[in-house]
This record gives C-alpha cells, sequence and structure tokens, in this order.
C-alpha cells in the first residue's frame, strides 16, 4: 500500500473538521454537526504514513480547540493583567498541545488501518472513545470539549448516559460517521444502514426511559433555590470597604428572602460571590458571617454557599476553595475543591512553571481536599462539586457512590463574560445530571444558574450578567445507574481493545493480511 503526499487540500479538510466539530458546541450549539463533523478526517486519512496521520490529526484537533477555546486569551489579559502578545501566545501553545491528542489518536487509526484496513473503521469509535478518556486523566486532565458534551440538548440520545456516560454519547457519534465512511470506501450499505437503525433504537430507548420516569422513592420534596447575585470577578474584596461588603452582602440576602418568601429552605449562592470565609477570626469576616446567621436562625433555612477557609497545619496556613454548609442550628460542613484548575488555583509542575507567576498576580496557591465530603439538609445527603470539578465525570459520580441524593454546584463563570464558555460550563452539568440520575442546582456569580433534572431538562434557566434566583421543589434520589456503579468500565475497556489491537497492527505486516 503506497502512501499518498499531504495535499493543501487534505490538510483544508483537516482544519475544517476541527472547525465544523467545535461549531457543533455552544454557543454555536450547530449540534447535527457533531454527527458528520468527522467525516472529513476519516477520508483524509485513508493509506497515510505515520507522521502524515500524526499531522493531518494534530491540524484538525488544534483547530477545533482554538474555534472551542477562542475565549482563552481575555482571561489572562484582562484578569491576570498579562500583554495581548503574551495571553495569544498562552492561548495557542495551550491549543497546539491539546491538538497532540488528536494527532497521537489519528497515528494509532493509521497504523492499524494498515493492517486492518476494513476491521479499523469499527475500531475508530474505540480509539475516540481511548482518545477522550487520555485527555480527561492525563496530566492535570482536561475534559472539556468530549463530543457527546454537544447533545446536551438532544433528550432521547442523552438517556444512554446513564448507562455508559458521556463516553458513550461520543462513541455512538463517531461510530455513525465511520460507518458512513466505511460503507462509501467499500460500497456496501448494510453497516451504514446498520448504524442508522442503532441510532433509531437509542432515540427510542430514550423516548422511552422520558416517558417512564419512575417516581421519586423519597416523596417529600426539597424546596431549594440558587442565587445569583451578578458580582463582577473583577471585584477586589481587599478593595472595598465595610459598608460596600455589607452591601453586597445586603443584595444576596434580599434575593434570599424573596424565594424563602416563597417557600424555598435550601438556599445556594454562587461561588465567592461575597467573601465569606467562617475559619477566619479577623476583619471583616466575624461581622458577615454573624449576620447570615442570624438570618439562618431566623428563617429555619439552610444555606450552600463557596467560601475561602483556612487551616493551619505544621506551622503553615493552608487556603482552601470551599462549598461550606450553615444549618439552622449553625453547624458547618465543609467541602474542599479537590481538583483546582491550573495556573488559575495553583502553579503545576512547579519545577517548570513557578516562572509564570512572575508575569501575573492572578494564580493562587490553594491546597486541594482529599475526600468526597458530603453535605446535609434534613439527613439528606447531597454533593457539591465546585465550578471547573464538574467537567470530570468522575467527581460527580463518585459523590453519587457515597450517597449524595442530588447535586449542587457553585461556580463563577464571570471571567468568561458573555463567550462561549459559560454555556460550555452549563451543557457540561446537563450530562452530570444524567449519568447519575440525580437533580443537579448550579448557582453562577454571573449566570447561568439553573436546575436541571435526572432526565436532563432544564426546570429552569438565569441569563448572564443578571440578578436572578431560580426555586423549585427537587425530588432526592437513592438509586444508582449502571454509570454510576461501574462508570470506568466502558471507557477502560475501549482503551484495552484499542492497544490489543495496535498491539496485533504492529505484529501483522500489511503485505500478509486477508
Amino acid at each position: 500500500m503506497k502512501s499518498r503526499k499531504v495535499h493543501f487540500s487534505d490538510m483544508l479538510l483537516a482544519l475544517l473538521c476541527g472547525v465544523l466539530t467545535a461549531l457543533a458546541f455552544p454557543k454555536f450549539s450547530l449540534s447535527f454537526l457533531g454527527w458528520i463533523s468527522l467525516i472529513p478526517l476519516l477520508y483524509i486519512l485513508h493509506q497515510r504514513k505515520n507522521s502524515q496521520a500524526f499531522f493531518l490529526g494534530w491540524l484538525a484537533g488544534f483547530s477545533f480547540n482554538a474555534v472551542l477555546l477562542y475565549w482563552i486569551p481575555a482571561v489572562p489579559q484582562h484578569y491576570g493583567e498579562l500583554s495581548a502578545g503574551f495571553s495569544l501566545l498562552i492561548y495557542l501553545s495551550f491549543t497546539m498541545f491539546l491538538g497532540l491528542f488528536w494527532g497521537f489518536f489519528t497515528l494509532l487509526f493509521a497504523r492499524i488501518q494498515r493492517s486492518f484496513p476494513k476491521q479499523s473503521y469499527f475500531i475508530f469509535p474505540l480509539l475516540w472513545v481511548t482518545y477522550e478518556y487520555t485527555v480527561t486523566h492525563i496530566l492535570t486532565g482536561f475534559p472539556w470539549g468530549l463530543l457527546g458534551n454537544s447533545q446536551y440538548r438532544n433528550l432521547y440520545l442523552i438517556q444512554m448516559s446513564a448507562l455508559l456516560g458521556v463516553y458513550g454519547l461520543s462513541l455512538v457519534l463517531v461510530f455513525f460517521q465511520s460507518m458512513f465512511v466505511y460503507s462509501m470506501k467499500f460500497k456496501k450499505r448494510i453497516p451504514f444502514l446498520s448504524a442508522v437503525a442503532l441510532m433509531l433504537v437509542i432515540h427510542l430507548g430514550g423516548l422511552a426511559a422520558l416517558q417512564d420516569e419512575s417516581p421519586p422513592p423519597n416523596p417529600a420534596p426539597v424546596p431549594a433555590a440558587v442565587i445569583q447575585g451578578n458580582v463582577r470577578p473583577e471585584t477586589d474584596f481587599n478593595e472595598l470597604d465595610y459598608p460596600e461588603i455589607i452591601d453586597l452582602f445586603q443584595r444576596h440576602v434580599d434575593l434570599s428572602q424573596k424565594t424563602y418568601d416563597q417557600g424555598s429552605r435550601l438556599i445556594i449562592w454562587p461561588e465567592l460571590s461575597v467573601p465569606f470565609c467562617f475559619t477566619c477570626p479577623y476583619s471583616y469576616y466575624p461581622q458577615v458571617v454573624e449576620a447570615l446567621s442570624a438570618f439562618v436562625q431566623t428563617t429555619g433555612s439552610t444555606f450552600l454557599l463557596g467560601t475561602y477557609e483556612i487551616n493551619n497545619e505544621d506551622g503553615r496556613t493552608l487556603y482552601y476553595n470551599t462549598a461550606s454548609c450553615l444549618s439552622p442550628d449553625l453547624s458547618l460542613s465543609f467541602y474542599y475543591k479537590m481538583h483546582l484548575v491550573p495556573f488559575g488555583e495553583y502553579t503545576p509542575f512547579k519545577p517548570i512553571f513557578s516562572f509564570i507567576s512572575h508575569f501575573t498576580h492572578a494564580i493562587g496557591e490553594l491546597t486541594p481536599g482529599s475526600e468526597y465530603h458530603l453535605h446535609e439538609y434534613e439527613d439528606i445527603k447531597f454533593g457539591t462539586p465546585i465550578c471547573y470539578e464538574i467537567i470530570f465525570p468522575d467527581i460527580p459520580r463518585n459523590m453519587v457512590k457515597n450517597g449524595a441524593e442530588f447535586l449542587v454546584t457553585v461556580t463563577n463563570d464571570g471571567w468568561y463574560g458573555k463567550s462561549s464558555a459559560p454555556y460550555q460550563h452549563f451543557a457540561i452539568a446537563v450530562l452530570r445530571a444524567v449519568e447519575n440520575r440525580r437533580y443537579l442546582l448550579r448557582s453562577a456569580t454571573t449566570g447561568i444558574s439553573g436546575i436541571i433534572d435526572p432526565y436532563g431538562r432544564i426546570l429552569a434557566k438565569s441569563e448572564l450578567d443578571t440578578e436572578a434566583y431560580l426555586a423549585a421543589d427537587i425530588h432526592p434520589r437513592q438509586g444508582l445507574t449502571f454509570y454510576t456503579k461501574y462508570g470506568v468500565v466502558f471507557p477502560l475497556l475501549c482503551l484495552t481493545l484499542s492497544c490489543i489491537f495496535f498491539i496485533l497492527a504492529l505484529k501483522r505486516s500489511p503485505k500478509k493480511r486477508r
């Protein structure tokens, strides 16, 4: 089999593949492109050397991430006070790095295809899941652009994520496209028609799941509300005087009072929208805590809010990004964020990247938590993944495995303005609710806040840059989905099968194939 040269048209098709895939995500939301965007890449990978396949895959991956994450340069420039040029360099370096994952994925496919030209199209979806699982876990992990996330509004399709997670959604999208290319190349209709039939069955299964929704095991609902105070991320609490802090606090109390008057008893404030610290016995913190405690005692409500907390250990003061729960009896529980934002909340691989702290004051050095601590509302347990953590499927899954009967996520997406980022972040949260069949409440400082039911239906949703409160009666659930119980089995199976076929391809000469 002779390899073809890489022509300019091939590179354009690779770039087009990445762009079309990115457009399937919010806020472009052309989700139908997720069903066809990889077809150009499959065509140009035919009969390629490893190096050619790697380059074309990298080019597609680079263009995908460049479009999907176009909002990245504004963050270090505006909030980290970096120059436009250096911010652009960070953005290009990051997207080119993420493109490497696509490159290795296409390299594996090209090598397998030379030994198994027909079977490789059936292996292609397994390789894709392997790529997504790898990008979720390698180094610090960044599963922001998993293909299945683009389908969050397809209620019938996403029901299968309760079985196989977001990785299962990605697999069926890629399988559909792979079978189309297979049928075109080998002039066989049955594989593609079979793929179409499978998609129909999956959608009918989703329809059945929505119509056969089981009643909640606990008939007593939780009257909950999320607050959106619309506090700009550039607000420096250290520069505000005490009356300004109280005014900010009162703004959130007024919104809380409105939803309390409508019956809400679990009230959720966003991540760090008011400067709270229950463990800081200095500055204005004790006065603000006392004011909130008075409101909690008066109303008998439970509050969940994002705070910074401290802990003294071996003569060092450790700082935590925390989801803090204040009960009517003034007892407290804390969940410390376990997966911190690299270069935002800590500096990973300090021997290599410590120099970055000299360029920006925005990089903090927080301490990660070490356990999935749950909170309680009237003996009902709930989990609270904080902001960035919601993009990692295993974090909410482990909280539910540990007993969480619903989920709450507090976040601050104000850093991204009105770009696609808040919409993409919200879409990811929808998949976490369906995977675990749990209600999910999302409180965002500037939006998008929302309440999502266990089947991915958005019960309430706020707009960006507005003050708002959203209320709903949510039903705690105790059953575990197949995904919640065995979430790692499916991606690990794909990884294992991919490795087996790659090893077989290495041992099998293309000349000896059948």
